[in-house]
C-alpha cells in the first residue's frame, strides 16, 4: 500500500465511511495537505517529525476552532487528532472553503481593498481574550525570545546567503521596542495565507507558527510581503498584492517609526525560514526546487532589514 492509499484507509476508519478521492494540494511550500473528496482538507506534519512547534497539527485545529467559536473566518473542523492515526500522524480535517487564492483575487481586487479586509480581520483576530484564542493556557512569547527563535534557525540557512545576518541581528537585539500587552499571533499572516470571497478574507490557514506574543508582528509579516514585490523574478507565494507600507501602517493605526523595528524583525525571520527550507531543499529532505529561486530575495531582505534599521 503507498502512502496515499494507506492516508485514505486510515482516514476511512477514522471517519467510519468510504473517501472517494486524495489529491496532495499543489499549493503551499510548508506542509502535507491533501483535498478529500470535494468537501474536506486534511493536514499531516511530515513523516517522522517529532510532534511540536509547527507539527503540532491538534493545536492549529483547536486555535481554528476556538477563532470560528468567536465569528473569524477560520474553516471549521470537523474532525482531529492528536494521537497516530492516520498513516501513524495527528491529523486535523478541515471544511474547505468556498474561496479563491490570492493570485486570483489581486488581479480582479483593487489592492487596498484587499488589504483593509486581511487588517481588518487581524484587528479582531487581536481583540481576542487570551483565553478564546484555543491556546490560552501557552505563556506568551516576548521579543526577545522571539529574535532568538530566528536566529537559532538563520544559522542552519546556506552561510553563502546569511553573511550580513549577523549585522542585522546585532541591531534588532540592541534596539528592541517597549513590548504590548500579550494578543494571539499568527505568525505567517500574509495574504498566500488567505481565501478570498472578492476582496474579503473568508479563511485564514496555516497557523503552524502561532503564538501568543506581540501584535505588531503580524502586521510586520505583511509589511515584509511589500519587501518581497521588489524582487520580481521570484517567486512569491505570500501575493503580489501592490500595497505600500506606510497604507498598511494607517489601517492598522501605527506610526512608522515604531515599525521599523517590527519590519526588520520580520524580513530576518522570512530569511531564516527561506534559508533554512533551502538547506532541507539541497539535502534532499524536503525536496522543493522553488527555494532555488529565492537565493536572491534571501540576501535581499537581510540587506533591507539593515538598511530600516
Amino acid at each position: 500500500m503507498n502512502g496515499e492509499e494507506q492516508i485514505r484507509s486510515d482516514l476511512e476508519k477514522a471517519l467510519s465511511r468510504p473517501v472517494k478521492s486524495i489529491l496532495p494540494i499543489p499549493e503551499g511550500h510548508s506542509g502535507f495537505t491533501y483535498f478529500v473528496d470535494r468537501d474536506y482538507v486534511l493536514r499531516l506534519p511530515p513523516p517522522g517529525a517529532r510532534i511540536a512547534g509547527p507539527a503540532d497539527v491538534a493545536r492549529q485545529g483547536r486555535i481554528m476552532s476556538a477563532l470560528r467559536s468567536a465569528g473569524l473566518p477560520t474553516p471549521a473542523i470537523p474532525l482531529m487528532s492528536s494521537e497516530p492515526t492516520v498513516d501513524g500522524r495527528p491529523f486535523i480535517l478541515m471544511e474547505r472553503v468556498d474561496g479563491a487564492r490570492i493570485e486570483e483575487t489581486a488581479e480582479r481586487e483593487k489592492p487596498l481593498d484587499i488589504a483593509t479586509s486581511a487588517v481588518n480581520v487581524m484587528k479582531r483576530m487581536q481583540a481576542l481574550p487570551l483565553d478564546k484564542t484555543g491556546i490560552g493556557d501557552e505563556e506568551p512569547v516576548g521579543l526577545r525570545a522571539e529574535m532568538m527563535r530566528w536566529a537559532m534557525l538563520m544559522q542552519r540557512a546556506p552561510e553563502e546567503l546569511t553573511t550580513r545576518a549577523g549585522e542585522l541581528g546585532g541591531r534588532l537585539a540592541a534596539q528592541i521596542p517597549v513590548e504590548r500587552p500579550p494578543t494571539l499571533v499568527h505568525g505567517d499572516y500574509h495574504f498566500g495565507n488567505m481565501l478570498f470571497r472578492g476582496a474579503d478574507v473568508v479563511a485564514v490557514l496555516d497557523w503552524e507558527i502561532a503564538e501568543l506574543g506581540q501584535p505588531l508582528l503580524d502586521i510586520g509579516c505583511l509589511c515584509s510581503m511589500t519587501v518581497r514585490r521588489r524582487f520580481v523574478d521570484a517567486p512569491s507565494p505570500g501575493g503580489a498584492v501592490a500595497i505600500e507600507m506606510d497604507e498598511l501602517f494607517t489601517l492598522y493605526g501605527v506610526d512608522a517609526d515604531e515599525m521599523r523595528w517590527y519590519v526588520a524583525l520580520s524580513l530576518y525571520k522570512y530569511a531564516a525560514i527561506l534559508g533554512y527550507n533551502l538547506m532541507l531543499h539541497r539535502k534532499g529532505r524536503r525536496p522543493d526546487p522553488m527555494y532555488e529561486g529565492l537565493t536572491g530575495t534571501i540576501v535581499g531582505m537581510i540587506e533591507e532589514g539593515i538598511t530600516l534599521l
